[in-house]
């Protein structure tokens, strides 16, 4: 008897669910991008996190992926990845494949392609950036293997859907940035965290708080909690969180995007984000009994929004994403013939980019055009 395949919205909620328990418990993010890779038709996924400036690059969580080419991508290809100048510039949650980036033949050509991605396999893959810095940014992916074929509207569409649930978790995993919550011992785990935390049920009733957030509830500079209801000073976010703290009663699907990051502004201006983890849904149903809790509030102050170098470059100076990618071929890999071999394009195209940024930086060598970048990076340099 041949097994029925199990519907595409139950595999979303059940992926869904393993996806925001892999918060509490890293240890299950392989698991939930197995199964990630299962729904959006992928080959691997990962989360990775790149730094423009120091020009490093770590993968915190993958699935299926050889940790022999992991490591040659980290200590050789990620420079040489024609890619890397210019993912930081697409906004939040934005689904991106290798044509948004770079003409597709151009790409196949390319150095990367041809000795990291074709031995592999892989022929295509879907990004997008669930975090961004004035350094660099943190990338969640799926890769597209041969025998699968290149990215289509449905995985898009897919890849989209699961974006946004990767994102919460990520984002109030680092805000936890333990290795592991008992989910029964959630509130004493937490106690000790810088960041506000709050236990809640669907009405926004405070259950638990831990320190820093008894903190913030008594200045009532971003938070308040009339009659022991968790709120915000400004009237607007107090009501998207009480429908936060409604929708988490009923589980992750009735939340979908909103509580990922709820903006907040304190009486002085100042900025705060609150990251809402529903207790209603997949192994954190534990924590919730136990509290009878419907959501877990994380609340810190939001980090300053500052262009990554590359974008500061681009911007200033005005250069096309195909002139950006020279610009750091250069820079990483040498000469003109250097970055024939590794972005896979004809030498007159390269010279053709070239003198274009000398003419748009008023620079001659590239020598200056070295120093200019470093001057990005470092502003102790310009």
């Amino acid at each position: 008897m041949s097994k029925v395949a199990q519907p595409a919205d139950e595999q979303l909620s059940e992926l869904v669910g393993e996806i925001y328990d892999a918060a509490l418990d890293p240890a299950l993010w392989s698991a939930a991008f197995d199964r990630a890779c299962a729904y959006i038709g992928g080959s691997h996924a990962y989360v990775m996190a790149q730094d423009n400036v120091r020009k490093l690059v770590d993968f915190y969580f993958v699935s299926r992926h050889d940790p022999l080419y992991r490591q040659l991508y980290i200590e050789r290809y990620f420079r040489l990845n024609p890619l890397f100048p210019t993912v930081q510039f697409f906004g939040v949650e934005e689904t991106r494949g290798v044509p948004d980036v770079a003409p597709y033949d151009e790409f196949c050509r390319s150095q990367f392609s041809r000795e990291y991605l074709a031995p592999q396999g892989i022929v295509d893959g879907l990004f997008s950036n669930v975090e961004k810095s004035s350094t660099g940014c943190t990338l969640f992916g799926v890769m597209r293997h041969g025998r699968q074929g290149l990215a289509d509207d449905d995985m898009r569409r897919r890849f989209g859907l699961v974006v946004p649930h990767v994102r919460r978790a990520l984002l109030i995993g680092n805000v936890i940035h333990l290795h592991k919550v008992e989910a029964a011992m959630l509130a004493d785990s937490l106690d000790a965290l810088s960041a506000g935390m709050f236990i809640v049920d669907a009405g926004g009733r405070i259950i638990h708080a831990n320190a820093s957030g008894h903190v913030m509830v008594a200045e009532t500079n971003v938070l308040r909690a009339p009659n022991g209801r968790l709120g915000a000073v400004e009237a607007r976010a107090d009501q998207a969180l009480l429908d936060v703290f409604s929708a988490a009663g009923t589980g992750d699907a009735a939340m979908g995007r909103r509580g990922i990051g709820v903006p907040l502004t304190a009486r002085d201006g100042t900025r705060y984000v609150a990251h809402v983890l529903s207790l209603t849904s997949g192994a954190r149903q534990k924590a919730g009994r136990v509290y009878r809790a419907a959501a877990e509030v994380f609340v810190h102050r939001a980090s300053i929004d500052r262009p990554s170098p590359p974008e500061a470059i681009a911007r200033h100076f005005n250069l096309t994403p195909a002139e950006l990618r020279v610009l750091f071929a250069i820079v990483e890999v040498g000469g003109v013939p250097d970055v024939v071999a590794v972005l896979g394009i004809a030498e007159p195209t390269v010279k053709t980019h070239l003198r274009h940024i000398f003419e748009k930086t008023k620079s001659s060598r590239q020598a200056d055009l070295v120093k200019l970048v470093a001057s990005y990076s470092n502003p102790l340099l310009a």
